[in-house]
């Protein structure tokens, strides 16, 4: 491992650094993966001892921040802590996994079992080594957005000794994960989002419904070169679960028209928002966040989406969808087609190694302090809540207060960290 680079982003003091870690933890054989990790502290206090804090990232699929600015939770953070924000696995600059990548496999198969090497038990083990051959194996304290809280159940599970405090926003997995409940229970909030946009922005009913009328006409074609479909227009619902999300949608398709065609600017905009040039992974590894044990995902956000004809692509008003992957997206999106047959025997495998471990969760004695949005379209507020009830020595905030990303508000880090405090703060080493 070393240092790749040292610099300073106004109020920030960078240190990049690169590990060399086992593709699979399990038989390290297999060969190794890099995985990157970037270090931040305030310029001021480069030469102090102080506590870390490791950020993770939501996702799956997602790399770390690339700070801009004080912005969000990382000021707060930066006040009394060494701020550490790292690539996951496959991400960023930690051995990127992309169409490229995956078309180099011969088989399926062999597709299929790299990506099984990319789920939250390796990213934890990713971030142990971390801890113990670059930060000297001190406990450090997690913040865990979205995802990241799923990462922090299974570093609860796996390492808890390796942990001082945990943070969570809008990301407590349920305990006993089955892709077919979480989006049972995820279709009526994205129907209510649906609702709600239209709400706001009620003459876009007809401006949707028109556009959803051309595209069914056929070749429209995006800049790649992909027919934009209806049913891949629908998929930028993603973004309903974000603050600006409505606001996002509405300003797109107040541009969809020059005369009577589609606009070049909204086609660019449609396909940066569902290319996944970006994240393919997140596509990829979506629903085998949810393997647990015996039984397949089996595409369970396309079971489920069947049962619910309000969805239909000739239904009107057209309602978008959410965090949901489908297959035939690894058949119509160019930078998905090469993950195509692994994703199929993904969803189809039916073992999988568990996440978490419910007796160890149970007896936990890391502080855990969550904040539940009540109005979460992503992560069910219920089912963190059963969550939270079950994990020993755990916080909840619940609000509904903030969306998805509530996290952009400095005062959401600062009122779990102020919970954790007056409950005795973190765990130290002896």
């Amino acid at each position: 491992m070393t240092v790749t680079a040292t610099y300073t982003i106004p109020g920030m003091r960078v240190r990049d650094h690169v590990a060399d870690v086992p593709l699979d933890w399990g038989d390290p054989a297999r060969g190794d993966i890099q995985i990157f990790a970037r270090e931040i502290v305030d310029p001021a206090r480069d030469g102090e001892d102080l506590p870390l804090l490791v950020y993770l990232q939501g996702g799956p699929g997602g790399k770390g921040p690339r700070p801009l600015g004080l912005d969000g939770w990382l000021g707060p953070a930066l006040r009394d802590h060494r701020v550490v924000m790292v690539d996951q696995r496959g991400t960023g600059r930690s051995t990127r996994i992309d169409g490229r990548r995956m078309s180099a496999f011969a088989t399926a198969e062999e597709g299929a079992a790299f990506l099984a090497c990319f789920r939250a038990d390796s990213i934890v083990a990713d971030h142990e080594h971390l801890r113990k051959t670059i930060f000297g194996g001190r406990r450090w304290s997690t913040l865990g957005q979205s995802y990241g809280g799923f990462l922090t159940l299974t570093y609860l599970s796996q390492a808890p000794e390796g942990l001082s405090a945990c943070y969570v926003t809008g990301g407590l997995a349920g305990l006993d994960p089955s892709a077919a409940e979480v989006y049972r229970r995820t279709y009526p909030r994205v129907e209510a989002k649906n609702k709600e946009f239209y709400r706001r922005y009620p003459h876009q009913v007809d401006n949707v419904a028109r556009i959803a009328d051309r595209l069914a006409a056929g070749d429209v074609l995006l800049p790649d070169g992909d027919v934009l479909t209806v049913r891949r227009l629908q998929s930028l619902g993603i973004d309903f679960g974000m603050k600006p999300g409505y606001e996002r949608m509405h300003w797109l398709l107040d541009e969809a028209f020059n005369g009577d065609e589609l606009s070049a600017v909204f086609l660019h905009q449609v396909l940066a928002r569902s290319s996944y040039s970006d994240n393919p992974l997140f596509a990829a590894m979506q629903e085998s966040i949810y393997g647990h044990g015996p039984g397949a995902t089996a595409w369970a956000a396309q079971a489920e989406r069947e049962l619910r004809p309000q969805f239909a692509e000739d239904a009107r008003p057209l309602l978008f969808t959410g965090e949901m992957i489908y297959p035939w997206m690894f058949q119509e999106i160019a930078e998905l087609r090469p993950f195509h047959g692994a994703v199929e025997l993904l969803a189809a495998r039916e073992e999988w190694p568990a996440l978490y471990d419910h007796e160890r969760l149970a007896a936990n004695q890391v502080p855990l302090a969550a904040a539940v949005y009540y109005d979460d379209m992503y992560v069910d507020a219920h089912l963190q809540l059963d969550t939270a009830a079950r994990v020993g020595n755990s916080q909840v905030w619940v609000t509904n207060e903030y969306e998805h990303d509530g996290v952009s508000d400095p005062r959401v880090f600062t009122h779990l960290r102020e919970l954790v405090r007056q409950t005795g703060g973190g765990v130290t080493d002896a």
